[in-house]
């Protein structure tokens, strides 16, 4: 793995693992291990052997792709830190556009923090923090499919290879530390985040679209309006009522008329 020369020279940093148990796991060990360490570290690895994407669930890890974490001290006013889920997934989307032009139009971007190619998801961010102290150590892990990608999950999944596409992991990483120096410039620690949220809907997948999100204590279904002021998701329902999400799993829904699709209750 290498960085690209823009974020060498914007003072970023990387430490190469071979193998890890999880990259956002090091990450958080690295900030409790260096706490008065005030830089931008990146940390990646060959493989994992203890993956983990959102709400636990676990992170087929094989050699091959690309399994890397950025980790930030204090990147903002707390309430401002759930947009870099929004600022890593266009970093991941410019990266892999850059490496792979041939697939812009088969790219899109899935709320809130997946990278789809052709429908199937290439590419997944996971944000995890831990307070030391008085001070914020967010770490943006970030998987990108290259040469394999899980069989059966709940959701399709693709490659790059997959996608008629040869790039290595490490070319990917050279596009992506290059691309988030360029993002994290553009969100200027919250304060530009209308400009990301733009860039992020105008690439996004499903707006207008039945889905159907996944909550802990239900599941809802309606149309996928757009993105509020703060990233929450927007649906609005059959009865017309518009609910704010901010934190869920989407599907995309075959399309049908919403009439009589109301509120479901199920399994979250």
């Amino acid at each position: 793995m290498r960085l690209d020369p823009a974020a060498a020279a914007a003072g970023f940093r990387l430490i190469a693992h071979d193998s890890l148990d999880s990259t956002n796991a090091e990450a958080l060990r690295y900030a409790l291990r260096h706490r008065s360490e005030a830089s931008s570290l990146w940390i990646t690895a060959g493989e994992q052997t203890a993956g983990r994407g959102r709400r636990g669930n676990s992170w087929i890890s094989p050699p091959g792709n690309l399994y890397a974490t950025l980790l930030l001290k204090d990147p903002a006013a707390s309430r401002h830190a759930p947009e870099l889920s929004f600022v890593a997934a266009l970093a991941v989307h410019d990266a892999i556009i850059d490496r792979a032009p041939q697939l812009h139009d088969r790219l899109a971007l899935k709320w809130p923090n997946d990278v789809l190619c052709g429908g199937a998801k290439l590419a997944g961010i996971l944000l995890e923090g831990r307070w030391l102290s008085a001070s914020l150590a967010l770490a943006i892990g970030i998987g990108v499919n290259c040469l394999h990608h899980p069989p059966q999950s709940s959701y399709p999944a693709t490659d790059l290879a997959a996608a008629g596409v040869q790039v290595s992991a490490a070319d990917v990483f050279s596009a992506l530390s290059r691309a988030m120096v360029r993002r994290l410039d553009q969100w200027r620690g919250g304060e530009g985040f209308s400009a990301v949220r733009s860039d992020w809907l105008d690439r996004a997948g499903g707006i207008g679209k039945e889905i159907k999100v996944r909550l802990p204590d239900r599941t809802l279904v309606g149309c996928f309006e757009a993105l509020d002021e703060t990233g929450g998701l927007l649906i609005r329902l059959a009865d017309g009522s518009v609910e704010t999400i901010l934190a869920g799993d989407v599907f995309e829904q075959p399309r049908r008329s919403l009439a009589g699709d109301a509120e479901v209750h199920g399994a979250g």
